[in-house]
């Protein structure tokens, strides 16, 4: 009789020998007229209980050595299906992760690194995101499938105060200019209010809620026009508008025109003033002139 045959014939033995023990200790605690019935059936499940628990104890006595390799067995699969779907395990705690931190829901504008999108779904794997153009505020079309285990790790910026107006900066850098940066600055900044008029009311609104709302102090909504240097001693003028994000690349544009206007007008006339000086001073005669025309 081999191992595994002998250890089944001596759980069916165990077995019999629990059952019988238990019918006869029910027979004996019966026997006993003199036990209230409560007392009775106190006795009898506590006999079934002690009976039961012995049964259990030799049972796994019995069998601790094939109990033994099916633990081990059973933690081997477990690490293996742990290793083999550590991703999936990872991006399902990433989003328990951000369902109980609630950093942006699905409409909100976000950035991660270099992708930066609006929200368009959220599940257990991954985020669904919409990518948008950094430069035109536009949507590109294509689509981003961000894991969730990646939100656990990478910096999140919840952009959703973008969607309706943003802070855009941009810059002009002009190499050799020939005239006073500064001359063009008052011109600039009066155009720059013009195109930021018919929605001055609004913006000056929208900025006090965003500042109310993340209790710190933004720029805007006023224009504003800095002149710097490049670090290869260009100059740089710095534009900053307050304004519609649908606008902003068409006040963007419309400035730039103005910029590159007024500059060469500038240039046009200090040429002009240049060549006027020029002749002026052709016409005005010299000390030596004066005195040959006198000695004639």
């Amino acid at each position: 009789m081999s191992l595994f045959n002998s250890q089944l014939f001596f759980s069916f033995l165990l077995f019999l020998a629990a059952y019988l023990a238990k019918i006869g200790l029910i027979k004996l605690i019966n026997r006993n007229a003199g036990t209230k019935s409560t007392n009775r059936r106190l006795h009898i499940n506590t006999a079934k209980n002690a009976i039961n628990m012995v049964f259990i104890i030799a049972l796994l006595m019995l069998w601790s050595n094939e109990l033994q390799n099916f633990a081990l067995s059973i933690a081997a699969f477990v690490v293996a299906i742990v290793l083999a779907t550590r991703e999936l395990i990872q991006c399902f705690i990433g989003f328990l992760y951000i369902s109980s931190t609630n950093p942006f829901r699905v409409g909100d504008w976000i950035q991660t690194n270099n992708q930066f999108g609006e929200v368009a779904e959220t599940d257990w794997a991954k985020v669904t995101i919409l990518e948008i153009s950094a430069d035109t505020y536009a949507y590109t079309g294509k689509t981003i499938f961000l894991p969730n285990n990646q939100l656990m790790t990478l910096p999140i910026k919840n952009m959703n105060y973008m969607k309706r107006y943003i802070n855009h900066s941009f810059s002009v850098v002009m190499d050799c200019i020939k005239t006073n940066p500064y001359d063009l600055v008052p011109k600039l900044y009066s155009k720059a209010e013009g195109y930021c008029f018919e929605f001055t009311d609004v913006a000056q609104r929208y900025n006090k809620l965003i500042e109310n709302r993340l209790g710190v102090q933004i720029a805007g909504p006023a224009p504003t026009i800095k002149v710097q240097t490049t670090d290869i001693g260009k100059v740089s003028f710095v534009f900053s508008i307050f304004c519609p994000t649908s606008k902003a690349k068409k006040i963007e544009q419309s400035l730039i025109s103005d910029f590159y206007t007024l500059y060469f007008k500038a240039q046009e006339n200090a040429e002009v003033n240049s060549l006027s000086v020029s002749d002026n001073k052709a016409l005005i005669p010299t000390n030596n002139q004066s005195n040959s025309v006198g000695n004639t």
